[in-house]
C-alpha cells in the first residue's frame, strides 16, 4: 500500500504595515526629486535592520516636491487597511537637516492620553516616524546639510476606514493610524491583537478610569453597554486572549473587570481555558454535562450534552429541559478561573448573555 502524503500547509503570506507604507512613498518621493526620474519602488530598511521592496504606486515630482503613494499590502492578515493608497507629499524645505512628519487627509487626530503620542496630532506612531526619518537620512546624505524635508501623509479611504478599526474607542478620530512595530504584517498576529488590548487598558487608566469591560466581540460589547454605564474607552474587545487581558489588567492595577460574553466562549473560560479561540480549544462537553449533573440534569439528557454540537445546542438542551442554575455555575467557574489569572487582584463580574442580548446569568 503507497504512502498517503499529506498535502502541505499552505503558508500564510505576510504583509507590511502601513507604517512601511508611508516609508516606502516619503523615499520613492525624495528619490524622484534627486534623480527627477519616475520611481517603480524601493528597498525600505525594518526596524530590525532586513530590507523590504516595495512597488510605488504613482510617483509625481517637480523641482522640490512630490507625491508618491503605495498601495498596503496586509498579505493574508484580514486588515481593514489591506488594500488602501497611503499618499505621501514630500518636499524641501529652508530648515537645514530637519525632517518634519505630519498627518494629512484620512490619518486620524489624537484626542485622548495613555497612547504615547502627542494629543490634538496626526497619530502616526513613533517607530514608524523613526523608519522614516532613519531611511530618508540615508537616501538624503549631504542633501540635509542644506534643506529640510517636510512629509506630509495621507489616506483617502483612511475616514471611512476609522471607524472600522478601534481607533474611535481609544480617542483617533477622522482616520486611520500610521502603525507598526516590525514593519511587517504576521498574518494573524497575536502580536498585534495583545498590543491593542495593552493599549486600549492604558488609555482607560489615562482617563482615570479604573473600571472596564472586557467583551468577547463586537456584539457582547453592544449588550453590554446596554447595562453598563461606562465611557466607550473603558470596553475591551478581549477575543479569544481572556487569561492575557486579564493578567494585564491585574498588572495595570485595574480594580474592577466585567467580564462578559455568550455560551461558547464562557463555557470556554469556565473550563480553564485561557486561550479561547476556535481552532486552539473545543468546548468541553463532558465538563458542561458534568455542571448539568451538579444542577439535578438526569441520565438522558446529560448524554445529549455529552453529543451536543456546539456550546450553543448545550444551551438549548438546558433551556428546553428547564435545568436552573447551570448558567449560574458557567459564570461562576469562568469567575474562579479569571480571578486565578489576575492573582486575585481584580475583582470580577462575570455576565453571559443568550444571543439576543437577554441575561442568562450574572456572578461577581
Amino acid at each position: 500500500m503507497g504512502i498517503v502524503e499529506k498535502p502541505e500547509k499552505k503558508k500564510l503570506r505576510t504583509g507590511f504595515t502601513t507604517g512601511t507604507s508611508a516609508t516606502a512613498g516619503a523615499m520613492a518621493a525624495l528619490l524622484s526629486i534627486i534623480k527627477q526620474t519616475k520611481i517603480e519602488s524601493v528597498e525600505v530598511k525594518l526596524p530590525k535592520g532586513s530590507f523590504i521592496k516595495i512597488p510605488i504606486h504613482l510617483c509625481k515630482f517637480e523641482k522640490i516636491k512630490a507625491r508618491c503613494s503605495v498601495i498596503k499590502d496586509g498579505g493574508d492578515d484580514p486588515d481593514v487597511t489591506h488594500g488602501a493608497e497611503i499618499i505621501v507629499d514630500l518636499s524641501l524645505t529652508d530648515k537645514k537637516t530637519e525632517i518634519e512628519i505630519d498627518g494629512g487627509e484620512g490619518v486620524g487626530i489624537v484626542t485622548k492620553p495613555g497612547l504615547g503620542l502627542e494629543i490634538n496630532k496626526a497619530a502616526i506612531n513613533p517607530v514608524p516616524k523613526k523608519m522614516i526619518k532613519e531611511n530618508l537620512t540615508e537616501l538624503a546624505g549631504n542633501l540635509l546639510l542644506e534643506k529640510g524635508i517636510k512629509v506630509i501623509i495621507s489616506v483617502p479611504k483612511g475616514k471611512e476606514l476609522g471607524p472600522k478599526t478601534d481607533n474611535p474607542r481609544i480617542g483617533i478620530l477622522h482616520g486611520i493610524s500610521i502603525l507598526g512595530t516590525s514593519g511587517i504584517v504576521i498574518p494573524f498576529s497575536t502580536a498585534s491583537y495583545a498590543a491593542s488590548i495593552r493599549q486600549n487598558l492604558d488609555v482607560a487608566i489615562a482617563m482615570g478610569n479604573d473600571t472596564v469591560v472586557l467583551t468577547t466581540g463586537g456584539r457582547s460589547e453592544d449588550f453590554a453597554k446596554k447595562i453598563i454605564d461606562l465611557p466607550d474607552h473603558c470596553f475591551v474587545q478581549m477575543g479569544d486572549f481572556s487569561g492575557y487581558t486579564i493578567q494585564q489588567c491585574s498588572k495595570k492595577n485595574i480594580k474592577k473587570a466585567y467580564v462578559v460574553g455568550f455560551i461558547g466562549k464562557l463555557a470556554k473560560m469556565a473550563a480553564g481555558v485561557k486561550q479561547t479561540h476556535v481552532k486552539g480549544s473545543k468546548v468541553d462537553m463532558k465538563f458542561l454535562s458534568k455542571l448539568a449533573g451538579n444542577c439535578g440534569a438526569n441520565k438522558t439528557i446529560i448524554e445529549k450534552i455529552q453529543k451536543a454540537n456546539t456550546a450553543r445546542h448545550v444551551s438549548e438542551i438546558i433551556r428546553e429541559n428547564e435545568i436552573t442554575g447551570f448558567f449560574e455555575q458557567i459564570c461562576d467557574e469562568t469567575n474562579k478561573h479569571m480571578k486565578k489569572h489576575s492573582e486575585e487582584k481584580v475583582s470580577l463580574e462575570v455576565i453571559l448573555f443568550d444571543f439576543d442580548g437577554n441575561i442568562l446569568a450574572r456572578k461577581s
